[in-house]
């Protein structure tokens, strides 16, 4: 699991757009999405295809922790 630092999410359906977004490329992946901290959690470890649908969903990716 990698746990990703995601700025701009501030709603329920932020948490939508960026969960859809990562499954759409990467649909076998479990998620976690947590809106306070901004922290996004997926399994696998294509970080660049993680990080390019976090983007394409209109959000800021910061860092990996």
């Amino acid at each position: 699991m990698t746990t990703y630092i995601v700025e701009g999410m501030t709603c329920q359906g932020c948490v939508n757009a960026v969960t859809n977004a990562i499954k759409t490329s990467l649909p076998d992946v479990d998620i976690v999405v947590e809106l306070e901290g901004g922290k996004v959690t997926v399994s696998g470890d294509d970080r660049h295809a993680v990080i390019c649908a976090i983007e394409d969903a209109g959000f800021d990716y910061k860092s990996v922790i």
